[in-house]
């Protein structure tokens, strides 16, 4: 395995936590590194998906179709999101 980037983070690094920024003031009563809640991110995209998509279906049956063409594309924004936020759980990320 001497082809593996040494600075590729692997399962463990994800599951342990990444570091969030530095803060100065963590020492004093600073807040604690953030992290994603990706589980809530999944479940919002996935709302995101049906809403939009149902959205979409009642403008172009309505007669809007420009209405049907934004919920569209925010369908597919929110697809997106979802695809990202199940590749990052995938891979280890806590959340």
């Amino acid at each position: 395995m001497a082809d593996e980037d040494p600075d590729r983070r692997k399962r463990s690094d994800y599951e342990r936590g990444l570091p969030g920024y530095h803060d100065p003031t963590a020492g004093y009563g600073g807040a604690a590194p953030a992290r994603s809640a990706l589980t809530l991110r999944a479940v919002l995209a996935t709302f995101g998906v049906a809403f939009a998509a149902g959205a979409a279906w009642l403008g172009f049956a309505a007669g809007l179709p420009v209405l049907g063409w934004v919920m569209v594309v925010i369908a597919l924004v929110a697809l997106a999101d979802l695809g990202v936020v199940l590749y990052r759980k995938r891979r280890g990320e806590p959340g």
